[in-house]
């Protein structure tokens, strides 16, 4: 289970590693793609098919089917951890999630968001003061 936040810095060229824990929960190989809220997500390669399985079987023909397959698919890109678990962010990643100096990884279960620091504290201060309605809105979904 991927759970937790931990912070890093974008280094030269579009470098970053992933934190030590994410590594030994997510392995060598992950899938990285744009996320919504400008953030991104990365995705163990085992668990990419289960996270697109609702895009994907979904009919081609419905519009909102094919923009989520341009927004998530369209943009995910394959990446091999190196030794010390560093990886390189694509630029038009970096640029759709506004990233610069330092960043946060937030373990969500089965994936993880990467956002830049601002942006991430901007989102948590949002969530602080709608914590109540977001909770409500919640408790009025139909998830059967």
């Amino acid at each position: 289970m991927i759970l937790g936040e931990y912070t890093s810095k974008l280094q030269e060229k579009n470098r970053v590693v992933m934190p030590k824990k994410f590594r030994s929960e997510i392995g060598d190989n992950i899938i990285i793609t744009k996320g919504y809220e400008e953030c991104l997500i990365v995705v163990p390669l085992d668990k990419w098919d289960l996270m697109i399985k609702d895009i994907i079987s979904k009919p081609f023909t419905v519009s909102s089917v094919r923009d989520t397959s341009r927004f998530i698919l369209g943009s995910a890109n394959d990446i091999n951890l190196d030794e010390q678990g560093r990886f390189v962010i694509g630029s038009s990643l970096i640029e759709h999630a506004n990233l610069s100096g330092e960043i946060i990884f937030l373990g969500l279960m089965n994936f993880i968001e990467v956002w830049d620091f601002s942006k991430w504290k901007e989102r948590e201060k949002y969530l602080r003061d709608s914590g109540a309605n977001i909770a409500n809105e919640l408790s009025s979904l139909d998830v059967s």
